[in-house]
C-alpha cells in the first residue's frame, strides 16, 4: 500500500529541467535583452580587434618593404610613388612635400621650419587618429561587460528571492532557474570583458610602435626637405645569398720515379 502511494506520488511530480535555455526563458525578456547586449559587444570586440591587426599589419609591412626603395629614389615625389595612394606613408610623404613648397614662400626660416613641423605633426596624428578608431569601444566593454553581466545577476538573484517568498520553501525548483540564470549572466560578462581588454592593450601596444615609426620617418622626411636632398638616412643594402664556395677536389701529385 505505501509502494503504491509513493508510486502515484514520483508519477505526478513534474520532471523539472535546467539549463541555459530553461533559465533564460525563466528569466524572460529582461534576460534576453541583457545576453543580446553582451552578444553584440562580444561581436564587436573581435570584429575590431581583426579588422585593427590586418590594418596595422599592412602599415608595417609597407613600411619595410618600400622605405630603402623610397630613400633611394631621385626625389620625395619619385619616392612617394613606390608607396601606396591611400596609404599613411605616402600621405606623410604628400603633406611633407606641399608644406616643404609653402615654407618656401615664407621669408622667416623660423617660421618656415615651425610650418613644416607643424604640418608632419598634424598628419601623424591624422593617421593616429584612424589607427586608433575603434579602440575606445573596446576600452567600453572592457570596463562595462562585467557590469551588465551583473545586473543580470541580480535579477536573477532578485527573481529567486521572490519565488522564495511566494512559494515559503527554497525548494530547488524554486531556485534553480533564476540562480542559474543570474551564473550564466556573471559568467558571460566576464568572457566579454577579459577579450575586450586584452585586444585593447595589444592594439595600443602596436599602435605605439607604429607612432614611433611614424615619428622616425617624419624627422628623417623634415630633414630631407630643409635640407634639399643633401641629408638621407642610411639604408643598408639588401645583403646577397652567400655563394657555397666550390673547392676543386685536391689532385695528387705524380709519385717520383725511384731511382
Amino acid at each position: 500500500m505505501l509502494i503504491d502511494i509513493l508510486a502515484a506520488g514520483g508519477a505526478e511530480a513534474p520532471a523539472q529541467n535546467f539549463g541555459f535555455m530553461e533559465a533564460m526563458e525563466q528569466g524572460g525578456p529582461v534576460a534576453w535583452s541583457i545576453l543580446a547586449i553582451l552578444v553584440i559587444q562580444s561581436v564587436g570586440s573581435f570584429y575590431i580587434l581583426f579588422t585593427k591587426i590586418f590594418e596595422q599589419n599592412k602599415v608595417m609591412k609597407e613600411y619595410r618593404t618600400n622605405r630603402a626603395a623610397f630613400w633611394r629614389a631621385g626625389s620625395l615625389k619619385e619616392g612617394a610613388t613606390k608607396f601606396d595612394k591611400d596609404s599613411a606613408w605616402r600621405q606623410l610623404v604628400d603633406d611633407g612635400i606641399r608644406a616643404g613648397e609653402e615654407s618656401d614662400k615664407m621669408s622667416d626660416s623660423l617660421e618656415s621650419h615651425d610650418w613644416l613641423h607643424g604640418t608632419l605633426m598634424r598628419s601623424e596624428s591624422a593617421i593616429m587618429a584612424k589607427l586608433n578608431g575603434g579602440l575606445p569601444f573596446l576600452a567600453t566593454v572592457g570596463a562595462t561587460a562585467p557590469f551588465v553581466g551583473l545586473l543580470g545577476t541580480v535579477i536573477g538573484i532578485y527573481r529567486a528571492l521572490i519565488n522564495i517568498g511566494m512559494s515559503g520553501s527554497a525548494s530547488i525548483d524554486k531556485v534553480a532557474g533564476p540562480v542559474g540564470e543570474a551564473l550564466i549572466m556573471t559568467a558571460i560578462g566576464l568572457l566579454v570583458a577579459v577579450p575586450a581588454v586584452f585586444a585593447y592593450n595589444y592594439l595600443m601596444s602596436r599602435n605605439r610602435k607604429i607612432s614611433a615609426m611614424l615619428s622616425g620617418f617624419s624627422t628623417d622626411l623634415q630633414a630631407n626637405i630643409t635640407s634639399n636632398g643633401a641629408v638621407k638616412p642610411a639604408i643598408r643594402a639588401a645583403a646577397a645569398p652567400a655563394a657555397k664556395a666550390k673547392t676543386a677536389p685536391a689532385t695528387a701529385k705524380p709519385a717520383a720515379p725511384k731511382a
